[in-house]
């Protein structure tokens, strides 16, 4: 499935894949859900190298490997991700991978049948049959996993669980409030649940996002639109404020929001993703006079090998409600419809199923 042109409708189309070179992997992809990122490549929101061949959150199994590949075998059943770490920029030298500089993708363009080189999103392009992708992007999990359900690890899901156990660091007894109720927020929400948070504070202007929210583990809900988010929070926690804020919005006033929402040593995370123009205008004391921690979260500071094992293993536990994630299964030529449920707030995740 491929986006032309900006703000054009997808295209179902033929795509042809390479045989895989020194350190690529083809994969059948199983299914791939259908990410906000998907929509703002074919918005033009990335970059301007159309053709884009859409889709990343997915899984599916390893058909054929090129010279060189050891960590994954034909047959073996993979979760992608769009973080494949070099483990030799000075990140990964210092202990950092999971803020590598210089990810690995595919050297080898995938095309169209006229030869037309298809810009593949966040490396993977996943609305097809098949994929071609580096070895670093594959990470073996339990095949016993529902791969629509597995799938969403590859970018929405993780970002939001790692947002809240990777970078917001959330404790057990932590007081907590995620602001934004979509795929990313009831993901904070999730991890935060699973983590042992004491209170976990839950904000959004619609009702029916914040019902979603309360079945991922939310204790407490606010609707925005009603109370003052702030002074409500504040209300909840003893009149400290929380512990951690996330933000899954990613707009100036939801961050605003956050910051003054923390208790005075808290933590303040922000996964939503700003648009470039969007700025911030803040007194500087306010900053002085606070300590804590003011974070961004990228992919929810992931390793994916270490990361998605644990997570595949804690949903066949039964621990982690990563099912609840999947609103619905379509087909390809369902994903049209699907952006315009994901822009509406209808849906959690619509997941293409191959």
């Amino acid at each position: 499935m491929i986006s032309r042109a900006k703000g054009e409708p997808v295209e179902l189309v033929e795509v042809v894949i390479p045989d895989p070179g020194p350190g690529e992997v083809v994969v059948d992809v199983i299914a791939c859900g259908v990410c906000h990122t998907d929509l703002t490549y074919r918005e033009g929101g990335i970059n301007d190298e159309f053709p884009f061949l859409l889709g990343h959150e997915a899984a599916g199994t390893v058909e054929s490997v090129g010279a060189g590949v050891t960590n994954v075998e034909p047959g073996d059943f993979v979760i992608l991700n769009w973080r494949a770490v070099c483990g030799q920029c000075r990140a990964c030298k210092r202990g950092r991978p999971h803020l590598c500089f210089d990810t690995y993708n595919a050297e080898q363009p995938m095309t169209l049948t006229d030869g037309t080189a298809l810009t593949a999103a966040l490396g993977i392009g996943a609305f097809a049959d098949k994929t071609l992708v580096h070895e670093g992007q594959c990470t073996k999990v339990d095949p016993a996993a529902d791969p629509a359900v597995a799938g969403l690890l590859g970018c929405g899901v993780m970002a939001g669980i790692g947002a809240a156990i990777n970078t917001g660091a959330i404790n057990r007894d932590d007081t907590v409030a995620v602001i934004g109720c979509g795929g990313v927020g009831d993901a904070a929400i999730a991890g935060a649940a699973l983590v042992g948070a004491r209170r976990i504070i839950a904000v959004d202007t619609d009702n029916k996002k914040l019902d979603w929210a309360r079945g991922f583990g939310a204790t407490h809900t606010i609707n925005a639109g009603e109370l003052d988010p702030v002074a409500t929070i504040q209300d909840l926690t003893d009149g400290f404020g929380a512990d951690v804020v996330i933000d899954a919005v990613g707009r100036p006033e939801t961050w605003k929001q956050a910051f003054y929402a923390r208790d005075l040593a808290g933590t303040v995370v922000l996964v939503g993703v700003p648009t470039p123009d969007m700025t911030l205008e803040m007194p500087l004391i306010d900053f002085f006079s606070r300590g804590g921690s003011l974070k961004s979260s990228w992919y929810g500071d992931c390793l994916p090998e270490r990361d998605f094992p644990t997570l595949i293993s804690l949903y066949l536990q039964g621990r982690l409600p990563l099912e609840r994630f999947v609103s619905e299964r379509i087909g390809l030529e369902d994903i049209e419809s699907a952006f315009h449920k994901m822009h509406a707030g209808e849906v959690l995740r619509s997941v293409v199923i191959l």
